[in-house]
């Protein structure tokens, strides 16, 4: 369970919005039904804004009741809908949404999603002066500020489940699977899934490795009898057919190697149980933080405790755990 900061009230809200933005993750669901009810015990009216930046420009947006999110902790998915906005990249586009806003009488928004969207979310409450409050929630963990985002647990189960299956197969064919995860910059759900699969190799962006010699490695080991699980993790990084061609150099070194890519099976399911915790604790904090008067900053995990953590590092720094590269290694020597 995380430790909810104690932060006492000085700034009053009558009305706040609510989006989610970018790709879905597991538990936005949760952490919309958290804010919900946080802000409605308080006497803040919710509005909540349909398909992400795009429905905020729009003006798409429908007042929220407690009942309105009875029954969605469970669900995948965001019932907000969810959008990729170019036209929210523009200033201009970001002045009509601040515009939107004030109009429908919102004092405060809170955005929920991963670095683009929190990235909007910094620049629209720099440029606008609106109060900004963000909640990471992507599968890929990869933002800076933050030990945990919602989403990445259930997606790294998930991906544990589908090889734990996939290894029945590898064994009793005594063959190679590369199975490709999520992760076209950040390597984190390959990291973690491999080491929790006890995968023969893992391959992510933050370290690229020329695919002729990983084949011949691989090879190499399978002939003398040292090849394990018969798994290989690769996260997608991003040039498209990595995996692909990873296969095809072991073809050439007499491999036939098997390619099972779980895509967006990762991104959608049932949250994990940390994942309704982690992402009701966050919504109930971002409440929180509001009405201590706080802004353009996001609830972030430190540890087991939850801080604000300023959104214009989220573009500044990217976030890299060495720590889990080194167990990698320490642990296929």
């Amino acid at each position: 369970m995380y430790k909810l900061p104690d932060r006492s009230s000085g700034t009053s809200f009558d009305t706040i919005g609510i989006l989610t933005s970018g790709g879905d993750a597991p538990g936005m669901n949760a952490a919309i039904r958290a804010l919900v009810r946080a802000a409605l015990n308080q006497k803040i009216k919710v509005y909540g804004i349909q398909r992400g930046f795009a429905g905020l420009i729009g003006g798409d947006m429908r007042r929220m009741s407690s009942a309105s999110v009875s029954n969605i902790i469970q669900r995948g998915g965001t019932l907000l809908k969810s959008n990729r906005c170019e036209a929210f990249k523009t200033v201009e586009g970001r002045h009509q949404a601040a515009e939107a806003l004030r109009k429908k009488g919102i004092q405060a928004l809170i955005c929920i999603g991963g670095d683009g969207t929190l990235t909007g979310a910094h620049l629209l409450a720099r440029e606008s002066g609106m109060t900004v409050i963000g909640l990471p929630c992507t599968i890929d963990n990869d933002i800076y500020g933050s030990d945990d985002s919602i989403g990445f647990d259930t997606a790294v189960n998930t991906a544990i489940d589908a090889i734990d299956r996939i290894r029945d197969t590898a064994l009793s064919h005594e063959r190679l699977f590369l199975v490709e995860v999520m992760g076209r910059k950040s390597g984190f759900i390959a990291t973690q899934v491999g080491i929790a699969c006890g995968a023969e190799m893992i391959l992510i962006p933050e370290y690229p490795r020329a695919l002729d010699s990983i084949s011949h490695t691989l090879a190499s080991n399978r002939k003398a009898g040292r090849g394990s699980s018969g798994i290989i993790v690769v996260a997608e990084g991003t040039e498209p057919g990595l995996t692909e061609r990873l296969a095809g150099y072991l073809r050439q070194h007499g491999e036939e190697p098997r390619i099972c890519i779980l895509g967006h099976i990762q991104r959608g399911g049932s949250p994990t149980g940390h994942d309704r915790v982690l992402a009701s604790c966050m919504g109930a904090t971002a409440i929180n933080y509001l009405q201590a008067g706080y802004t353009d900053v996001m609830v972030a995990t430190l540890g087991r405790e939850l801080i604000p953590a300023p959104l214009g590092d989220i573009t500044a720094r990217r976030k890299h755990d060495p720590r889990l590269s080194e167990l990698v290694m320490l642990l296929h020597k």
